[in-house]
């Protein structure tokens, strides 16, 4: 089978496409033909050598994809059938023509979506999911501060918001990405290059501030994400785009809002959790990706590129200009 590679950690330029063998499932596990993978950040920092897979994961980059069922390991346990349309949250391989995956880790694709729509679901989705219910408890009509809200994880956590019956507000980094924020339901978005985000969540709230802040950004925002925590408030921290360095008085800022810290990771999860996830999700968001179902919901694809155009890929997400989810298709 076909799969992205590289030989040593690098930039962009170093992505190729090569033959390699195709896997075979083993206990429990799905061999699931790829159509549709999506890039994250998780495989820039991969690329570069700044965040190896997990023991015993493919080291091919790939946190999700979306296919068929093409073979069933032993001790499966019958919900999946050869030729299942399906979606897969991954710890790696997805950028590969096949993949064999845990058979708690997939879900069924919505009748009416294509393999492109659904690969952009799994990572993002599932991230955000976890974030605001398993570690936020996100509560209705509490306030939820998202930065990089026009990312995928940004754009599916603003719907996420919006169905537990809470009010998004975010960050981006341009007026088309916050365009494309209110089109998904952000209540307002502020942009962090030429206005403190800090100060206009405050107007906005009147004062009160937010209950939760998704953050993907880290140390670079602590001042402005802690003025703008309401008393009691949830900092959930997923990334470190702005590095993990902090300067200053950040525990007595914090200790004084009462607020707390929480940090979260999902492709080092175990299996267990992972599959606690994959079935909460099904069972209480997915049926709102179908059809004529309110509210809907609906992945954002930003752009699509065949496999043997993996690098130019990585680069529109290195530079910050992709508004939602890339996708990366297969050949057919």
């Amino acid at each position: 089978m076909l799969a992205v590679y590289f030989d040593c950690p690098g930039g962009p330029e170093n992505l190729y496409v090569k033959e390699v063998m195709k896997p075979h499932p083993g206990e429990g596990e799905v061999l699931v033909k790829v159509s549709a993978s999506a890039l994250n950040r998780a495989d820039l920092l991969q690329r570069r050598g700044q965040y190896p897979p997990p023991k015993g994961a493919s080291d091919i980059l790939g946190l999700e994809a979306a296919g068929s069922v093409a073979g069933l390991g032993p001790g499966c346990k019958g919900r999946w059938r050869i030729g299942d349309a399906v979606m897969a949250l991954l710890s790696g391989g997805g950028q590969a023509e096949y993949v064999t995956v845990p058979e708690g880790y997939l879900m069924p694709i919505p009748s009416d979506m294509t393999f492109i729509q659904a690969a952009a679901i799994p990572e993002a989705w599932l991230t955000a999911f976890q974030l605001l219910h398993f570690v936020g408890k996100v509560q209705k009509g509490e306030r939820v501060l998202i930065h990089a809200g026009a990312s995928g994880v940004g754009m599916a956590a603003i719907q996420l918001v919006r169905l537990a019956k809470a009010i998004p507000i975010v960050t981006a980094g341009s007026q088309e990405k916050l365009k494309a924020t209110g089109n998904a339901g952000a209540a307002a978005g502020f942009n962090y290059k030429n206005e403190d985000f800090s100060e206009k969540v405050l107007a906005f709230t009147q004062g009160s501030g937010v209950d939760i802040i998704l953050d993907c950004v880290g140390g670079s925002y602590w001042e402005k994400n802690l003025n703008c925590l309401c008393t009691d408030g949830r900092w959930i921290i997923y990334g470190l785009l702005g590095g993990g360095e902090v300067h200053g008085d950040l525990l007595a800022r914090l200790l004084s809002k009462r607020g707390s810290i929480h940090t979260s990771l999902l492709r080092s999860r175990d299996k267990e959790y992972k599959e606690r996830l994959v079935k909460a999700f099904t069972e209480d968001v997915l049926p709102y990706f179908s059809e004529g179902t309110s509210p809907h919901l609906q992945p954002v694809v930003d752009s699509v590129y065949p496999l043997h155009e993996i690098a130019e890929a990585h680069r529109i997400m290195e530079e910050n200009k992709n508004i939602g989810k890339i996708v990366i298709e297969m050949p057919a």
